[in-house]
């Protein structure tokens, strides 16, 4: 029996009802989980100090004493207890806020006790709050050791008697035992190149360091083999795809796309929109199916290549399908489309869930027999009762709203599966590219066409409200419209919703009718209601908008040319250049206004700077991902898509690329791993993510 893998009831200083708490609240149920909780920081506990010695609310102290006049605040209900602590030298404060039932009955007169903390200050006295408290014992092992890890625990946990030094403990106890049976997974070649530790020193370091070296070698070796065999796994996945997912084949370059290239192009394309079209072309013509990301920020032109891709697939004999998130936007989609391909002989139609029945009987027909090319739409495409007679491609607009069964929902509709295209206005960090989009191959355009000036933005204070004001009124008198946003995190946020109404009715005196013109957006409007409103301002029939963020992705006004922003403070990056990314879709010079107050913190006032100073989305996507972490990066958590041990996706980057780098080299000296210096590293592949992965499928 593989003792890793035995119950960790069955560990010394564990039994049954620990393991119960361990299973429940941390989900350790092996030998092998405990090893993989990992400290989240260390502290040195190998000096006992005196309470005269405390001099440092920055500093952690380590004291032996006893504890006494216990003292319960609060009535009815109990909200702190304080007691004094005492040893040879002086006294000192000890408070809990928490966990007060264990607390109060903890102490005894007279016994010595070894309390660990960081000393904080109140009222010019230095006090211990939420203190470590053990059983002091001279002959504890823990103690006189110069770093300890410190493990993240629960309050049933620490109720149970299974504090941090407990588990500290356990894990020790564990360590010692099985460190040596630890099997090395990655190849010999690769630990050798690399320099890696072995992993049972590392497991072994991690958990029971001599010094800050052992510590840093044993994380770089446990995170470089987490993100190893991520990224095998990404890497196998789309090596798979690439080879038993066939598709269609888009041999052709015909009438469609030459006339609409020399006679229809709105403009010259960039080097980048060149290159994007080269590498999704490679793609059709390859038999397998196309499954490519394309990322470019707002205006870059993606559109376009998307048209001129679909353009190919009818060259080719094939239907083509554009699925948006909303009807408005699929609604401009369409009219695009009808501006720059007005004098071509090319068959396209608008289904959504508003399509009329005889409309709709007569789409679906057309579908069916072919004599409908392009169908632009929303969630309708994918109903069961759409059919086409040969969907070669399908292009999924603004992906990140579209979740992955949505778009597998298109495959169930032909013989082979269409290519895929999915296309983000949404710029993607590079180590979120490499992680939670490496199984798809990443086009990019980081170019803009020529002549689109870049929107000017500043940041503003209240009190400054007057001139923006005036700089309104003066955009407005020279044509143009003006967005003002207002922040909503939960569309049952009633602040955020009286914050709206009290800017409307402020923005009503100083716009008042019949000169200036108002549309209100916001989420708790009927969907009719709102899209009505929101037309009435594509239509230029009112000067300004004042929405939450309900305003729609992709939605095209060239007229607008402001975006104020109310309480930018409280926007994340991404989500500040996607609003600011509403603007600036004219030749006129467009223009940003973030407003906040002055109490914005350090972050707050980052975020401002880095907007004022960049329009790259790329480069305010990286930004983002440093401040606010990867879970955050689209304005919703996203963190749960990705659970690493001790991986960091927001500050490994480095060892991510290098891992990527090793694992693709990996594969292609040996695409099943059978060669047997490769056996263990397969081995662990397959017990860990894919029991039942069929390796010939790759071979």
């Amino acid at each position: 029996m593989d003792l890793l893998q035995t119950k960790i009831e069955y560990l010394k200083g564990v039994g049954p009802k620990r393991a119960e708490i361990l299973n429940k609240e941390l989900g350790i149920f092996t030998f092998h989980d405990l090893l993989d909780y990992f400290p989240f920081r260390y502290i040195d506990r190998s000096q006992i100090h005196k309470v005269c010695q405390i001099r440092d609310d920055t500093v952690y102290y380590q004291l032996v004493g006893t504890v006494s006049n216990m003292q319960a605040f609060g009535s009815p209900r109990v909200t702190r207890i304080t007691a004094t602590f005492t040893d040879d030298t002086g006294s000192i404060e000890l408070v809990w806020f928490k966990g007060l039932k264990w607390i109060k009955n903890r102490f005894q007169p007279g016994k010595k006790y070894l309390i660990f903390g960081k000393a904080s200050v109140f009222n010019n006295r230095f006090s211990f709050t939420h203190p470590d408290v053990e059983d002091y014992n001279p002959d504890d092992v823990l103690v006189g050791e110069a770093l300890q890890g410190v493990y993240n625990t629960t309050e049933k946990m620490k109720n149970a008697g299974l504090g941090t030094k407990q588990l500290a403990k356990i894990i020790k106890t564990c360590v010692l035992q099985v460190w040596n049976m630890i099997p090395e997974v990655l190849p010999e070649s690769l630990v050798l190149h690399d320099k890696l530790l072995p992993r049972k020193d590392a497991y072994y370091k991690i958990h029971l360091p001599s010094n800050n070296t052992d510590i840093k070698r044993a994380t770089t070796r446990l995170k470089y083999e987490e993100h190893f065999f991520f990224q095998l796994r990404l890497l196998i996945h789309k090596k798979d795809r690439q080879i038993n997912t066939r598709s269609v084949v888009f041999q052709t370059v015909g009438d469609y796309f030459n006339t609409f290239y020399k006679e229809h192009l709105p403009f010259p394309l960039t080097n980048a929109q060149k290159r994007v079209i080269k590498e999704i072309r490679a793609d059709l013509k390859s038999g397998h199916q196309m499954n490519r990301l394309l990322q470019g920020d707002v205006g870059s032109g993606k559109t376009i290549v998307a048209l001129m891709i679909m353009l190919l697939a009818l060259d080719n004999g094939y239907q083509a399908a554009l699925m948006a998130p909303t009807e408005i936007l699929a609604t401009q989609h369409l009219e695009t489309l009808r501006a720059q391909l007005e004098g071509m002989d090319v068959h396209f139609a608008l289904l959504t869930g508003s399509t009329k029945t005889a409309e709709r009987k007569q789409i679906l027909a057309d579908l069916a027999s072919g004599d409908l090319q392009i169908i632009i739409g929303t969630h309708a495409l994918i109903e069961d009762t759409v059919v086409f007679k040969n969907l070669g491609l399908c292009i999924i607009d603004e992906q990140h709203r579209f979740g992955v069964a949505q778009r597998a929902s298109f495959w169930d509709k032909t013989a082979f599966p269409p290519h895929t295209l999915v296309m983000t206005a949404t710029p993607i960090p590079r180590t979120l590219a490499m992680t939670q989009y490496g199984d798809l191959d990443v086009s990019k355009i980081d170019e803009l066409p020529p002549g689109r000036k870049p929107v000017k933005t500043v940041h503003v204070y209240q009190e400054q409200r007057l001139a923006v004001i005036g700089f309104m009124k003066k955009q407005i008198a020279e044509g143009h419209q003006i967005y003002v946003v207002y922040p909503l995190i939960k569309e049952s946020e009633k602040m955020d919703l009286i914050n709206l109404q009290e800017g409307y009715e402020a923005m009503l005196r100083d716009f008042p009718e019949p000169d200036y013109h108002i549309s209100v957006v916001h989420g708790q409007m009927k969907a009719d209601d709102k899209d009505w409103e929101m037309q009435r301002f594509v239509r230029g029939e009112t000067h300004i908008m004042i929405a939450t963020t309900v305003i729609e992705v992709g939605v095209n006004v060239p007229n607008a040319s402001v975006m104020i922003i109310e309480n930018a403070n409280r926007f994340g990056l991404s989500q500040l250049h996607q609003l600011r990314g509403r603007v600036g879709r004219g030749a006129e010079q467009s223009y940003c206004v973030l407003i906040t107050d002055h109490k914005i913190t350090g972050e707050g006032k980052k975020r401002m700077e880095t907007m004022v100073k960049t329009n790259d989305g790329f480069e305010i996507a990286e930004a983002d991902l440093q401040l606010r972490g990867p879970g955050e990066t689209q304005g919703t958590r996203q963190s749960g898509m990705i659970e690493m041990k001790i991986g960091d996706f927001q500050h490994d980057e480095p060892i991510i690329r290098h891992t990527r780098k090793m694992a693709n080299l990996l594969l292609d000296a040996d695409p099943t791993l059978s060669k047997p210096e490769h056996q263990a590293t397969k081995t662990y592949f397959s017990q860990q993510f894919e029991r039942d992965f069929d390796w010939s499928r790759i071979g």
